[in-house]
């Protein structure tokens, strides 16, 4: 997402073009804006943020996430079982720092959020990815997820609802993916950034209320739901069992101490949005029939269902969409490759499917939270280009 296609696109635009820009989550440049009690909130606490916090976050940053987990029924959390970081990107990093040595398994969905396999990777671990399944709403399949399981496999990453592809597991599969984690002694690490993004009747079912014999990480933070991914607040949440990861948790925390903390004055952000007295209905009133998220999704997709050779499951959650097109209308072998021509040819900038480990060139991922007029654009500016690699 951040690397040759973007490059591209910068190059165009120091060349004087102007880029729609429909490649990255981030709903501030497309005019969604921050409930403005948490705006104030930060506002008033710059002049005493000025200075390095506790490495775990600010104590009513931590009681906030700590009683909003408490409030939907997870149990035993505590300010002390609470990590605030820069976002859920750098809580992924450090999580799996912690958690994977050389050797390990983490299993992570296909397609999934890039930075879970590059950081497992990174961190000397083997990312195994589970097949979603596009036939089936991009669901999972637990028996085939528990096949992959072997001695070496640490951990199982949930991420729902789910980027690329806007899946919302029901309340049974989020059930059966703790069981599965429970029976074979994994972490589960439930990357859950998207809950109050949801479409039509989807509801969303939080991994911790059903792990309770392991321990249960649950990602999340202000950057989607409350619009303020520049503020890089985000926490995760230890639960479950903790006692059989204790050796874990105590290096999470070295981690934390040597990055000194999170950014200061985006965590005072935290108590603002998770007050009960905070503006929750101002992203329900986004997804609802006639809200904006609601309609750019609507619309978005159906401009690419329309276009010949193009598929689209109809995603439940999040802000985007994952389209497929006919490999045997559009044999395109290298996706990023075609991403970079495309831009270049029609100055919309897209990301590739395989840039979220999808194993297959034939899908493309879309943002959803430009305006529909330039969702319509770019949506006929693609399909115009699509027509001069088709073969018919």
């Amino acid at each position: 997402m951040r690397g040759p296609i973007l490059q591209e696109a910068e190059r165009l635009e120091q060349a004087g073009h102007e880029i729609l820009k429909l490649n990255i989550g981030n709903p501030a440049p497309f005019g969604f804006e921050a409930p403005p009690e948490i705006v104030e909130a930060l506002r008033q606490a710059l002049p005493v943020a000025q200075g390095y916090s506790d490495s775990r976050g600010i104590l009513p940053a931590r009681e906030a996430v700590a009683r909003h987990y408490t409030e939907l029924g997870v149990a035993d959390v505590s300010p002390e079982h609470v990590l605030i970081g820069n976002g859920v990107s750098e809580l992924i990093s450090l999580v799996l720092q912690a958690l994977v040595s050389p050797g390990d398994e983490v299993l992570v969905p296909s397609p999934d959020y890039p930075l879970w396999t590059a950081q497992v990777t990174l961190s000397g671990g083997r990312a195994v990815h589970y097949p979603c399944d596009e036939t089936n709403g991009w669901m999972p399949d637990l028996a085939a997820i528990e096949e992959l399981v072997t001695p070496a496999t640490k951990g199982i990453v949930l991420i729902n609802p789910n980027n690329p592809t806007g899946a919302v597991y029901s309340a049974e599969l989020v059930r059966g993916f703790a069981a599965l984690a429970e029976r074979h002694g994994l972490v589960l690490m439930a990357d859950e950034i998207y809950d109050h993004i949801l479409y039509d009747d989807a509801t969303h079912e939080y991994a911790a209320l059903h792990a309770t014999e392991t321990l249960c990480l649950t990602f999340s933070g202000l950057s989607k739901v409350q619009r303020v991914a520049g503020y890089r607040s985000g926490w995760v949440v230890a639960s479950g069992n903790r006692d059989i990861a204790v050796d874990f948790l105590e290096g999470l925390t070295l981690l934390a101490n040597m990055r000194m903390c999170a950014n200061v004055p985006g965590q005072y952000a935290i108590p603002a949005a998770l007050s009960p007295d905070s503006n929750w209905s101002g992203i329900a009133e986004l997804c609802q029939p006639g809200g904006r998220l609601r309609d750019q999704r609507d619309v978005a997709h159906g401009l690419l269902s329309e276009i010949e050779g193009v598929s689209c499951v109809l995603p439940g959650g999040a802000m985007y969409l994952f389209p497929k097109h006919d490999p045997a209308r559009f044999p395109i072998q290298d996706d990023q490759h075609f991403v970079i021509e495309l831009l270049r040819a029609t100055r919309v900038m897209v990301t590739n499917g395989r840039g979220f480990n999808l194993a297959t060139p034939d899908h493309l991922r879309f943002v959803t939270l430009p305006r529909v007029p330039v969702l319509a654009e770019a949506i006929s500016r693609i399909a115009a280009y699509l027509e001069t690699v088709r073969v018919d």
